[in-house]
Formats: C-alpha cells, sequence, structure tokens
C-alpha cells in the first residue's frame, strides 16, 4: 500500500465502471462496487427487474431446504420411536386415557414440549425412565427443529408480509429484496406474533367448542400449554382433543418459543445498528488515522479505512484481520503486496510440492 498511488491498494478492483460521470470538468474520485467475483448472497442480487419476478418467487416458495427435511426426519423419528415406547408402556401410565395410540402420541408430544399437563404420568421404574431419556432428546430436537421450521416458515412469507404493508404502492422485486433485507428480523417478529396470534385464537375456540370449556377457562388452558406451564387442572380429555393436541401443542409452543428469540434478535440488531450509525457519524480524528494505518506508511488507503471502520462496529475483529493477513502473505509469493494470478500458481504449485 504504496502512498504514492502507483501501487493499487487491495480493493483497487473495487472502481466502479458504470459509475462514470459525462462531466470531464467533474473532479476524479474513486467509487466502490462489488467484486464481480465475488459469492452471491443468499438473496438474488439487486438489480433484478420484473422478467425476473417469476424466477425469485420458485427460488423463496421452492423446495424445503435439505437440512430442514434432515431436521423433519429426526422428528419423525423421535414422535415415532417415543409414541411405541409409551405404548409399549401404556399400562404403566395412570390417569386420565382415551384412545391407547393416541394417548402414547399425545403423551410424547407432552412430555417433547415440557408441557406435562399431569393428567398422565408415568407410574413404574421403565416407564419413569423413558420420560427422563425422552424429556431431554426431546428439549434438544425442539430446539433444533425451532429454528430449521421457523426460518424456513419466515422466508416463505417475508415477500407476502413486503407487498400486504405496501399495498397500495408500487413495488418491484428490487424494491422487495431490499425492504426484505433491511427489516428481515422485524417481519420474523411480525410473522411470528401473528401466527402465535392464530393459534391461540384457534385453540380457545376449539376448547370451548369440543372440550365444553368456558372461554376463560379455554384462554387459560391455552395460556398455560403455549407457555409450557401446565398446571394440569385443565387439559385435553377427550379424544378428539387430544388428536387437536398432538399438532397444535407442538406448534403453538414452538412458535412462542421462537417469537421471543427473534425479539431477542431484533433488540440485539438495534444495539448493532445503533453501533454502525455512531461510527459513521462521529469525527475522523488524527488517532483514528493512526490506528487505520495497518502497513505504518503514514497514509491510510481506501482498504485500511475500511478494515477500520469495520472493526469499530464490530463486524470483524483483530484475529479475523490477522488471519485473512496471514493467508494473503502466504499467496503472496513474491513478496510484492499485490496477488496476480502467477502469485496465486507459484504459491499453491509451492505448496503442493511441500
Amino acid at each position: 500500500m504504496a502512498s504514492n498511488g502507483a501501487n493499487q491498494p487491495l480493493l483497487s478492483g473495487f472502481v466502479d465502471s458504470t459509475s462514470q460521470t459525462n462531466n470531464k470538468d467533474a473532479p476524479k474520485r474513486r467509487r466502490l462496487r462489488r467484486c464481480r467475483s465475488a459469492p452471491q448472497t443468499d438473496v438474488a442480487a439487486l438489480d433484478i427487474n420484473e422478467k425476473d419476478s417469476t424466477h425469485l418467487s420458485e427460488s423463496l416458495f421452492g423446495k424445503p431446504r435439505p437440512n430442514f427435511k434432515r431436521v423433519l426426519v429426526y422428528l419423525a423419528a423421535y414422535l415415532g420411536g417415543g409414541s411405541l415406547s409409551f405404548y409399549a408402556v401404556n399400562s404403566q401410565i395412570e390417569g386420565l386415557k382415551t384412545n391407547e395410540i393416541l394417548d402414547s402420541i399425545y403423551f410424547c408430544i407432552v412430555t417433547m414440549t415440557t408441557v406435562g399437563y399431569g393428567d398422565l404420568v408415568p407410574n413404574s421404574v421403565v416407564s419413569k425412565l423413558l420420560s427422563c431419556a425422552f424429556v431431554f432428546t426431546g428439549m434438544g430436537l425442539v430446539g433444533l427443529f425451532l429454528s430449521k421450521a421457523a426460518d424456513y416458515l419466515v422466508d416463505k412469507q417475508e415477500i407476502l408480509l413486503v407487498k400486504a404493508l405496501h399495498r397500495y404502492q408500487k413495488v418491484g422485486p428490487t424494491d422487495i429484496l431490499k425492504e426484505i433485507e433491511t427489516n428481515k428480523v422485524r417481519y420474523k417478529c411480525i410473522i411470528m406474533l401473528v401466527l402465535e396470534l392464530v393459534l391461540i385464537l384457534v385453540g380457545t375456540i376449539f376448547l370451548v367448542v369440543v372440550e365444553k370449556m368456558s372461554f376463560v377457562d379455554a384462554f387459560y388452558c391455552v395460556c398455560s400449554t403455549i407457555t409450557t406451564l401446565g398446571y394440569g387442572d385443565k387439559s385435553f380429555s377427550t379424544t378428539g382433543g387430544r388428536a387437536f393436541g398432538v399438532v397444535w401443542i407442538s406448534s403453538s409452543t414452538m412458535t412462542l418459543a421462537q417469537f421471543y428469540l427473534y425479539v431477542a434478535e431484533f433488540n440485539t440488531e438495534k444495539r448493532q445498528k445503533a453501533l454502525v450509525n455512531w461510527v459513521l457519524t462521529r469525527k475522523t480524528t488524527h488517532v483514528d488515522l493512526e490506528a487505520a494505518d495497518i502497513d505504518e506508511d503514514g497514509v491510510v488507503s481506501a482498504a485500511e479505512f475500511i478494515i477500520y471502520k469495520l472493526k469499530e462496529m464490530g463486524k470483524i475483529s483483530q484475529e479475523d484481520i490477522a488471519l485473512v493477513m496471514e493467508e494473503f502473505q502466504d499467496l503472496d509469493f513474491d513478496q510484492s503486496g499485490t496477488l496476480s494470478p502467477s502469485d496465486l500458481f507459484l504459491a499453491q504449485d509451492s505448496q503442493t510440492k511441500s
């Protein structure tokens, strides 16, 4: 990073060729752009036009991701194994029973979500040990399933939410992507909150209609269930109720937990944005320039300034910089301070021979 300008800085490849002005008298300034060889992010590039909206929709509303499929397999294996195990010891579980198979699945769900109404309880050494084993594995699986399922659901609904919020405005694919990236965590919170409110309403109505509870008792049972409080004085006691509870209990408890997780993430993001805003708005001092001068040549290049600002924002750490610089030095075969195709070839060839 020489100070005479003859040598290009590390970010010299980021000069924007498309931002040249036709005004010859205008002062020439470097402009930064994305490197064309940089890997793409999960969201499509922001230069999407209208004809690409179909492709965008297909990519966001396509098939489940492989890791989500794997989690579903784990969940199915857990519920299958747990239900069979509890069915085998059904006679050693006491309480209010309806159907043996349904009770086994219901007891497995209540154990996995840690609701524990107390309407069905283990009453032998074997059943108690099974309950202990499945409650620990269930809690771990719930945590794994939460993040995958919620992220998958939110990804499916983000575009619809943005369009709904801007229904009276003309919003193109580019604007949608920008909006999603800017307020992604906020939309996660909104989607999960709306979903949880719907589940609360559905659960309350079901308990009133099917379980014949009063509205207050139904709402009380719903709240004690989704918070996994599970006093046990009110629970699903009919065959239809437990069939409904198998799906509703797992989905409502997981949705609430994920909502609180997104709220915490949203608060963290707000603090991070406040820090970024402070870093970008405060005045740069001579002390900052000295700290940003990585190669200690007396001047700060664009690359050094960007790295320093990213450090202040908490985006990267000194350890990250040291690791990247170590890789750069390994690839800089001729020790010129710049990388070229010949450097890469010689460095990689040397590594192969050694």
